[in-house]
């Protein structure tokens, strides 16, 4: 291909020819909290919407790729290192950031709970559990939390995609530490599709698939007859 022109025709270009909207990341970072699909939130201190929950994120520099920037994002904002992030969807409404065109590429963090314990040692960050169409917070009173700019939209649509996937896929696995019991893996079937589920059935299913591994051991300080350990395929 022939690309001579190219450095006359840049020569002369002018990048302001065109708007340039701002992107950012945002990061859904979604575990099990006390048997409830949950979520790590921030709360702005700055306006726009300053006293919001937000999702973690932020701005993306001129020099570095959403990658990066996701992962300096997860490090900066919740304290975490090495979690697995994925791109689940772009949001750009012309109107979703009050301050100027933002378009932001939220990516999903499927946590463990000593990945959320940790966040919450961390303190820059506090859980909330999903609770329908709104965010609540995790405690006696139970009430919902006021969500920054379009991020209720987003974990719903993380939430909606969880669910899709959760009876076909190995995403449930992610929840869970190496060695589970099968309550444990209900526990997180039940808190993502939102709906208990016949305890029987469930484990027939799950031991039908041929995916998961007895262990030979039992969990332990268990207060009741200590549940068999399971881990998936034998390698995780």
């Amino acid at each position: 291909m022939d690309i001579s022109g190219d450095a006359e025709f840049l020569s002369d270009y002018d990048p302001t020819a065109y708007d340039r909207p701002s992107v950012t990341v945002d990061l859904v970072l979604l575990g099990i909290h006390r048997r409830r699909l949950s979520a790590l939130l921030v709360r702005r201190d700055q306006p726009p919407q300053a006293g919001h929950w937000a999702l973690p994120g932020g701005f993306v520099a001129i020099d570095e790729s959403l990658d990066v920037a996701a992962a300096r994002l997860l490090r900066d904002k919740v304290g975490l290192d090495g979690a697995h992030l994925e791109q689940l969807y772009s949001f750009g409404a012309v109107d979703r950031d009050p301050r100027m065109r933002v378009i932001t590429i939220a990516y999903l963090a499927l946590l463990r709970e000593d990945q959320m314990n940790a966040a919450l040692r961390a303190g820059r960050a506090a859980i909330a559990a999903l609770e329908g169409e709104t965010v609540v917070a995790i405690g006696e009173d139970q009430a919902a939390l006021p969500l920054a700019f379009d991020h209720q939209a987003i974990l719903t649509l993380a939430r909606d995609r969880l669910r899709g996937k959760i009876d076909y896929s190995d995403l449930a696995f992610a929840f869970l530490p190496p060695c589970f019991t099968l309550r444990a893996l209900q526990d997180v079937h039940e808190a993502v599709l939102g709906t208990p589920l016949n305890k029987p059935a469930f484990r027939r299913r799950m031991l039908d698939r041929g995916q998961l591994v007895a262990t030979g051991t039992r969990e332990d300080e268990a207060s009741h007859r200590p549940a068999e350990l399971f881990t998936l395929g034998g390698i995780r």
